[in-house]
């Protein structure tokens, strides 16, 4: 009677062992991962990557004569005005 409970012991033992294993394993494979932002520097560097800042904005327009600020596209004209095309494709000057 003894073998038998001592057998069942150790079947419960190594069931609640590898339960828990890989319990643990599955918690770990799941992570979320941050989304997406782009680093300053890139973000300096391309003038196609929307952003909030308005320093950053009007320093791509200078250098690359057009800037994504908030969701738009902006372009620097030969006479140096700011402009946006509208949906219909007309420029709409700042």
């Amino acid at each position: 009677m003894t073998n038998i409970l001592l057998i069942l012991f150790l079947v419960l033992l190594f069931l609640l062992f590898f339960y828990s294993k890989r319990n643990r394993g599955l918690a770990q494979k799941t992570t979320i991962s941050p989304t997406y932002v782009p680093f300053l520097k890139e973000q300096e560097f391309n003038p196609d990557i929307s952003t909030d800042n308005w320093v950053l904005h009007k320093l791509r327009l200078d250098k690359f004569r057009r800037s994504q600020y908030k969701g738009l596209t902006f372009f620097v004209s030969s006479d140096n005005r700011i402009y946006y095309l509208s949906e219909e494709g007309d420029k709409v000057y700042c």
